[in-house]
């Protein structure tokens, strides 16, 4: 069994840890943190440096996985990745043995794939992502780095979710659809805004990617800047 060291010891971490127990792939070794939290523990793993000592434990040849967590921003976690890399060290790939992922994905490093997630053929989910409790990635969806696609949060067929785009808890990105980088997509919303080339110049796909609505938010997304508007019934067309 592998040694592990985790970075960021607050609520993620705690679910990182309960994934991780149940995978039985790695031993837990300690915890990095803030220097003012070193000598507290997390469900009895002691928290044992800070960032600063992320070189000397690469000297001694653990992984490592970043269980800092991700909503607004990916920035942070972005930086402990090149952090690590820049020093040579190593990312574990963590998958909840309650989690379905179909032998015909790719899964990057520092990934990990949470309690009761889905992940369908054919999905290509790049380095450092988060895919949360619950969470669908269906056929030929793309996730690339710095992700972290949220409770319950569907990502339809066919789409591209790019770098440090953060998915919120119950939110449907429809079928075909682009999510730019960096990108917030709020909670329980429907994402229908960029479609991808081949399906706009697709007749059939652009029907296809007409859907009703009842209930919840319709999000339309241009430049970044999202409209959120109170449904009754509303046929929305992704193209």
């Amino acid at each position: 069994m592998q040694n592990l060291i985790l970075i960021g010891g607050g609520g993620h971490c705690e679910s990182c840890i309960d994934v991780i127990e149940k995978e039985n792939k790695y031993k837990i070794i300690g915890i990095l943190d803030v220097k003012e939290k070193i000598g507290q523990n997390v469900f009895g793993y002691d928290i044992i440096g800070c960032d600063d000592d992320i070189e000397k434990y690469i000297n001694n040849g653990v992984s490592f996985l970043i269980t800092v967590g991700q909503i607004k921003s990916a920035s942070i976690r972005i930086k402990l990745f090149e952090k690590i890399k820049s020093k040579g060290g190593q990312l574990a790939t963590i998958i909840s043995p309650r989690a379905y992922v179909s032998k015909y994905t790719s899964i990057g490093e520092g990934t990990i794939i949470m309690h009761d997630a889905f992940v369908n053929a054919n999905a290509k989910i790049a380095n450092n992502c988060i895919i949360n409790t619950k969470a669908i990635i269906e056929h030929d969806v793309t996730v690339e780095s710095h992700c972290h696609i949220s409770t319950g949060a569907i990502v339809n067929g066919g789409c591209i979710i790019s770098q440090g785009a953060f998915i919120g808890s119950n939110a449907t990105i429809v079928q075909g659809l682009k999510v730019e980088s960096n990108a917030f997509i709020k909670a329980s919303s429907i994402y229908t805004g960029k479609l991808i080339n081949n399906i706009r110049n697709n007749p059939k796909e652009q029907n296809n990617a007409s859907i009703w609505l009842r209930g919840g938010v319709v999000a339309n997304i241009k430049k970044q800047k999202i409209k959120y508007l109170p449904l009754k019934y509303y046929k929305t067309s992704a193209a």
